[in-house]
């Protein structure tokens, strides 16, 4: 059985993460987003979902609004380009650099640790970021 959601890694317009946000509120909207998976801000959190939107200049609940009135992803790509900011591919490779590493030897390092642990998986040393974890969580090879 394959897991609803993308790898965090799949990209849409070479965005990593963005894809999976749309799953995300797609599945909401149906009431069927999986038990335990967050959607959005959550407060003084930084969720991906948040980094996302801040590095698209959006608002997380404009953009669901978006994502649920239709159209392809890359469709909402570009809304979120005209209505909020257009990264460069600079910006594009530094945001997906962070976020493929995010866990590893940083800041959210104790939390990713902990995430391991929750889901059953401390023993397992090749999950090495959230990134990894989510991918195994959900049946891919991290």
């Amino acid at each position: 059985m394959s897991f609803p959601l993308r790898s965090p890694r799949d990209t849409v317009g070479g965005i990593m993460v963005f894809g999976r946000i749309l799953d995300k509120i797609r599945l909401h909207a149906r009431g069927e987003l999986p038990t335990g998976w967050h959607l959005g801000i959550i407060a003084g959190k930084r969720t991906f979902d948040d980094r996302v939107c801040r590095l698209l200049g959006v608002d997380f609940d404009a953009l669901s609004r978006r994502v649920l009135a239709g159209g392809t992803d890359d469709e909402v790509l570009e809304w979120c380009f005209k209505n909020g900011r257009r990264p460069d591919d600079e910006h594009i490779e530094l945001f997906n650099g962070f976020m493929m590493k995010r866990g590893w030897r940083d800041t959210a390092s104790g939390g990713l640790e902990q995430q391991k642990l929750d889901a059953g998986l401390g023993h397992r040393d090749d999950i090495v970021t959230f990134f990894d974890l989510m991918d195994a969580e959900e049946g891919r090879a991290p």
